[in-house]
């Protein structure tokens, strides 16, 4: 019956809804007792992707591939971890959003909405991600910082503490803002720029190169390079 099944969901005892593994295979031995699903529709039975210690996923959240949920976390609604994505500690990932690639979300992050965090992007502390935003690359966003509407932070950029990126914002190449700063509509960050303190950038600002935004510093449709 189990044949080409990886996993049962148990359906009574101490244990009841959780998982147990039909067979070994990637981290996961024979017997081992998973997370929670709601149904066979939250885990696939191929590759090496598990649910594993208290994390749950639920409604029509699907975990394929060689993606992990662990530690406390929480998957949900229509949301997908995939390819070899880990969702851990206490994080949340739901509405549509996609955790892809080697990307991981971890801590009390939570990614929502149509967002989606790939490649090798890392969110994480209590940092937010959703609307149409996309976080990739090599991208960090921490602290208590939000990613939100259209915005894109990618390559190797910094997004932290408390600082906010939306609209259709742009930060990228080795770019970092943080502390309470504010980059929102159309503007551009890009290259060595540290943006920080309660400094704003918005409309078609663009800031590029070794640039410093600091203080209560505002730029609004502005061109800034050195």
């Amino acid at each position: 019956m189990y044949m080409n099944y990886k996993y049962e969901i148990i359906k009574s005892g101490e244990d009841e809804g959780r998982i147990r593994a039909l067979r070994s295979f990637g981290d996961v031995k024979k017997d081992d007792i998973g997370g929670f699903i709601e149904s066979e529709k939250n885990l696939s039975h191929n590759g090496d992707c598990w649910v594993f210690g208290k994390a749950k996923v639920s409604g029509n959240a699907k975990v394929f591939e060689n993606a992990k949920v662990f530690g406390n976390a929480k998957v949900f609604d229509d949301a997908w971890v995939f390819n070899n994505a880990e969702v851990y500690g206490d994080a949340k990932v739901d509405g549509d959003a996609r955790v892809t690639d080697n990307a991981k979300v971890f801590d009390d992050a939570y990614v929502f909405g149509n967002a989606r965090v790939t490649d090798n992007a890392k969110v994480f502390d209590d940092a937010y991600v959703f609307g149409n935003a996309w976080v990739s690359g090599d991208a960090y966003v921490f602290g208590n910082a939000m990613v939100f509407d259209n915005a894109k932070v990618f390559d190797d950029a910094w997004v932290s503490n408390n600082a906010k990126v939306s609209g259709d914002a742009w930060v990228y190449g080795n770019a970092m803002v943080f502390d309470d700063a504010y980059v929102f509509g159309n503007a551009w960050v890009s290259g060595d720029v540290k943006v920080y303190g309660n400094a704003k950038l918005s409309d078609k600002a663009w800031v590029s190169g070794n640039a410093k935004v600091s203080g209560n510093a505002k730029l609004i449709k502005s061109l800034m390079g050195f």
